[in-house]
């Protein structure tokens, strides 16, 4: 038999911060496409603070989420902040409607949402503060370097970049340290694999959004299912699991407004895959 593949627990962001394998995206608390607070901020208060309890110690939120809501909640939830809870959030991007996302990258606007992003979060220092889209009317190397000034005023203490590819990082470690990427990836979309593997290279933690996509119903003689069913998970937690296998730099961030789907999610951190198993989803 392939022997189980042991995993990390834990991920470096930059040299001295580090945080579980497993996080949290906060964007479901106040939903993809609403704009201000949640019907139930009470409910997805309690998601928030639910996440902590089960070890969640990355949460990932961003000023366009609520329009400023979902940090806000974030805040009124867990502020002050547990030892060692990292709170990242992003700036680069709005939306015209529910419905529509544009990124934009004037340096002058990211500066405007990360004082807002400090505000809302009660923070006087965002610990990893991501560029959420790249402005494609605007140079690259002025919309890091927007928040390289706030970095050197302290306001931010890591950078990182959010859909981007290789060329793309590369030109931005011209001007920054990066200590993330967070791209689109999961066990059905791999669009970013030279991404995650240039990462891998890097030392630079790859945070993958939308993480489950596809994996809650599976076709019933797909490798995700019949690993599920050897290893009596669901099939979400062996998604979870394979990204944790994947690579050691990956940072799954799955989301819910369920306090049941979050636990279930949190548990997949303690799935053991054999070599076999990976290899199995691996290859679809």
């Amino acid at each position: 038999m392939i022997p189980v593949r042991a995993v990390s627990t834990r991920i470096n962001l930059g040299k001295e911060l580090t945080v579980g394998r497993l996080g949290f995206g906060a964007l479901r608390l106040t939903g993809p496409h609403h704009w201000g607070p949640p019907a139930r901020p009470d409910k997805a208060a309690d998601v928030a603070r639910r996440a902590v309890e089960l070890g969640a110690t990355f949460i990932d939120t961003a000023d366009v989420y609520g329009l400023g809501a979902n940090e806000e909640l974030l805040a009124a939830a867990l502020h002050p902040y547990a030892p060692g809870l990292v709170i990242s959030t992003k700036a680069g991007e709005v939306r015209p409607s529910p419905h529509q996302w544009r990124a934009l990258g004037r340096p002058d606007y990211l500066r405007q949402q990360a004082e807002l992003s400090l505000r809302r979060l009660r923070l006087e220092c965002v610990e990893l503060f991501q560029l959420h889209r790249v402005d494609p009317q605007v140079p690259l190397e002025d919309q890091v370097g927007a928040l390289k000034q706030l970095q050197d005023e302290g306001k931010i203490r890591h950078i990182g970049l959010s859909e981007v590819t290789v060329e793309q990082l590369e030109r931005a470690r011209s001007v920054v340290d990066v200590v993330s990427v967070q791209n689109k990836y999961n066990l059905y979309d791999r669009r970013y694999e030279d991404v995650l593997d240039h990462c891998e290279r890097q030392a630079i933690a790859f945070i993958a959004w939308k993480p489950l996509s596809g994996t809650a119903r599976p076709a019933p003689d797909s490798a995700l299912a019949r690993v599920a069913a050897e290893t009596g998970a669901t099939t979400t937690q062996v998604a979870l699991a394979w990204l944790l296998h994947r690579s050691p730099v990956v940072l799954p961030i799955p989301g819910t407004s369920s306090v049941s789907h979050l636990r279930s999610n949190m548990a997949a951190a303690d799935l053991s895959l054999t070599g076999e198993q990976v290899a199995r989803l691996g290859a679809g």
